[in-house]
């Protein structure tokens, strides 16, 4: 009996095989992390992977969402046709394309707040200004966690995977023109002569009618020109400064004035051009308004140096000319480019038939091959003539070839008609004109103004402004949640 206490005494404090205890138990929780961790970042790579794709719908459906009639049309095409991903594991395929992957929604407004829920949803391609997409969710199979949490008794945490984003477009414009026009029934092309008339209000709008951008819209350069100015004041500055005009804003669509607007002559635009009168006749010797290093007109002072109020048709010097069937009357007011006839006349008249520019094909080709490869050259353009080429009137010179080139907005007043003063109208795009010629008017009050102008191009990612340092516009699409 005392042999049988002594070895059971002994069995009791005997240690030898503890360590292989602690070590099986501690394998089986090292081998329960390692599966859970493997099963955890196939999780987590699932979601990354959905997310990439979520982002990237969403950026493309909100890249076409800039107010037009088929706005949300091509937003929905762009999402299902332009972005495919795949996912490495989870359920449901490899291939993320199309729109079965996702839900897609328009929205035309965020709350303030990330944590409050969505609802400023819409169908109207005007109104959408943001893109929503949730992903389809997508489940990771835990293969070795299920083992590790059945064995341990314990629920195993949701393994689905899931993905959203919002995206939004936003254009922003800087030391931007406040003009827009009625577009051509035609596209419109470089070196296309247009007449742009000032629209009235009551009646609808047509191609080739033109009116202003509210300027309550544009924040003022507090280092600009235009700074505490209103009104005709600030109107007369937007149209006719050199320099940084406005600031950057984002805007989406445009907020036009009627074309008929009070205050605003063919003088504003016409400081260009060495001409300073009406409202402008102040202005000749200051730098802020100076005209462009190149302003044949084929219009003279009829005495001194400055047009002002008094002028007449020069009697050996021509101004650029329209295209021929516009001084036909054969094309209305969109003109096909060819100036061939004018431009015999131009260079017999102002260069004694031998044409110095052979190469220029456009009248802006033209101009700026006048101005030469030196736009700070006084050096007269014209010799013996009674234009030198160069200004006479002002004692300030701009340095910018572009000094007689506006941005204008173009608007497709067909589908979104316009009557004058408008808000939120969408721009087809935003083009360069060249003023080909002093802006008249009919007289009357408020006069109805003619822009003869030549389209250069589309602004694209930059532009001229009113005095070639700004007219920047950017087509920014970013993601907001």
């Amino acid at each position: 009996m005392l042999h049988k206490w002594k070895t059971y005494q002994t069995f009791v404090r005997d240690e030898s095989g503890a360590a292989l205890v602690l070590w099986g138990v501690s394998f089986v929780i090292f081998f329960g992390i390692v599966a859970l961790s493997f099963d955890l970042g196939r999780v987590s790579i699932t979601q990354t992977e959905l997310q990439s794709y979520a982002d990237s719908v969403a950026l493309a459906a909100a890249g076409e969402l800039d107010g037009k009639a088929d706005a949300i049309d091509r937003a929905t095409l762009a999402a299902a046709n332009l972005i495919s991903d795949s996912k490495t594991f989870g359920a449901g395929g490899a291939l993320l394309s199309g729109s079965d992957d996702y839900t897609l929604t328009f929205l035309s407004d965020l709350p303030a707040s990330d944590t409050t829920a969505i609802t400023a949803t819409t169908t109207d391609p005007g109104d959408a200004r943001y893109a929503r997409v949730v992903v389809q969710p997508s489940n990771v199979e835990m293969t070795f966690g299920a083992a590790f949490f059945g064995l341990t008794g314990n629920t195993a945490p949701d393994t689905t995977a899931r993905a959203s984003a919002v995206a939004g477009f936003t254009q922003y414009a800087c030391d931007v023109t406040p003009l827009m026009f009625c577009l051509p029934p035609t596209p419109v092309s470089e070196g296309m002569m247009i007449l742009l008339r000032s629209g009235g209000n009551g009646a609808a709008w047509g191609p080739g009618d033109f009116g202003f951008l509210d300027p309550s819209r544009f924040l003022v350069d507090t280092e600009g020109p235009c700074e505490g100015k209103n009104g005709a004041q600030l109107d007369a500055c937007l149209l006719g400064a050199i320099g940084s005009i406005t600031q950057c804003f984002s805007q989406r669509g445009v907020d036009t004035e009627p074309g008929q607007k009070v205050g605003l002559r063919d003088s504003v635009f016409n400081v260009r051009f060495d001409i300073y009168k009406a409202v402008m006749n102040g202005k000749k010797n200051d730098p802020d308004y100076a005209p462009a290093p190149n302003v044949i007109k084929g219009i003279v002072p009829k005495s001194g140096q400055c047009i002002g109020n008094s002028e007449e048709i020069s009697p050996d010097t021509l101004g650029l000319p329209r295209d021929t069937c516009l001084v036909n009357g054969t094309c209305g007011r969109f003109g096909d480019g060819d100036w061939a006839a004018g431009r015999v006349d131009y260079v017999n008249t102002n260069y004694g038939g031998v044409d110095p520019h052979p190469s220029a094909t456009t009248r802006y080709e033209y101009y700026l091959a006048e101005i030469g490869p030196n736009p700070a050259s006084t050096a007269d353009i014209l010799s013996g003539l009674s234009e030198t080429g160069r200004p006479q009137c002002s004692n300030h010179q701009s340095n910018d070839p572009k000094r007689r080139v506006v941005i204008a907005a173009g608007i497709d007043c067909t589908a979104n008609p316009i009557n004058g003063a408008e808000t939120g109208v969408p721009v087809e795009d935003f083009y360069e004109v060249f003023l080909t010629e002093p802006v008249g008017d009919d007289g009357l009050s408020p006069p109805t103004l003619d822009l003869w102008v030549e389209v250069i191009g589309s602004v694209g990612p930059g532009g001229a402004g009113t005095g070639g340092s700004g007219g920047i516009f950017r087509d920014v699409v970013q993601l907001y949640r």
